[in-house]
């Protein structure tokens, strides 16, 4: 991706928890295995959030900023082209897009769904309208789940931005609704249409991206759905729990969050997007 030099997000802040290496998920330390399961938290993660475990009352985030790396331009440039493609978009809707804040934080940090680890990985919280993102989680990405490139972090940014399309577009409201009238399998179920909605939203930037700015490179399509191949919930399961349980799916299979990513970015058309109406094997 031509991304040097180009215009960066105004719309970002720093801010990290104090003591942030005594959060704690379910009463432990987060391991692998749940470190995978809740990367790409979509929207509302309250439910996982909430469950961090801190000293008493809920702590303050320290506002010393973060050293601009590659990494953070990287980030606030694909953010700001997030904002003109959906600008436009809800532009030509006849809609007005609020933009977002990119929330860059180290270890943990606070936030109106609650406290979070670096160990949750990147995710978007309707209270507050804001994508949190360590930039540690970048090497973990290449690292640990093979998905290397630097359009596949931008595919991860774009999809954070897609909760916040759902959110301005009334599903995060739904979703909450949803959660206290359903079981937790099919909360789950509804959960994972969601994310795959989110995959189709990235593709849709993806497709705006190179129409508007013409800035991708040869292969970057490629290393975006293998990021999607990498963090499907049946290879994840599948390698660091050694059993795949389609029950507690909540972002999709590896063959789903490529398929609705590609479509975004194939077809640019935001109304091929209802995978709450899609069958369970698109």
């Amino acid at each position: 991706m031509q991304w040097f030099g180009r215009r960066e997000s105004s719309n970002t802040e720093d801010g990290s928890a104090s003591g942030g290496r005594g959060l704690a998920l379910g009463g432990g330390v987060v391991g692998i295995i749940a470190a995978a399961i809740y990367f790409f938290t979509g929207i509302d993660p309250s439910a996982v959030l909430n469950q961090v475990q801190g000293n008493g009352a809920p702590q303050e985030n320290n506002q010393q900023a973060i050293p601009d790396t590659r990494e953070k331009k990287f980030a606030k440039v694909v953010f700001a082209d997030t904002e003109d493609v959906w600008n436009k978009l809800f532009s030509d809707m006849g809609k007005t897009y609020q933009e977002p804040t990119l929330h860059f934080f180290r270890e943990a940090v606070n936030t109106a769904c609650g406290q979070a680890g670096a160990e949750t990985g990147p995710f978007y919280c309707p209270g507050d309208q804001k994508v949190y993102l360590d930039l540690s989680f970048f090497n973990e990405l290449s690292q640990k789940f093979g998905a290397a490139g630097d359009f596949a972090q931008a595919y991860v940014i774009a999809h954070e931005v897609g909760h916040h399309v759902q959110d301005l577009l009334g599903l995060s409201a739904k979703m909450e609704q949803a959660r206290q009238q359903l079981s937790e399998s099919e909360y789950n179920k509804l959960s994972v249409k969601l994310e795959l909605q989110a995959d189709f939203y990235a593709g849709i930037w993806a497709h705006y991206e190179q129409q508007m700015k013409n800035v991708l490179d040869p292969g970057d399509i490629e290393e975006a759905l293998n990021a999607a191949h990498q963090i499907g919930d049946d290879r994840l399961q599948k390698e660091y729990q050694g059993e795949v349980r389609p029950d507690s799916f909540t972002h999709g299979t590896s063959a789903q969050r490529m398929y609705w990513f590609k479509k975004g970015f194939e077809t640019g058309d935001l109304q091929q997007g209802n995978t709450f109406a899609a069958g369970d094997l698109e």
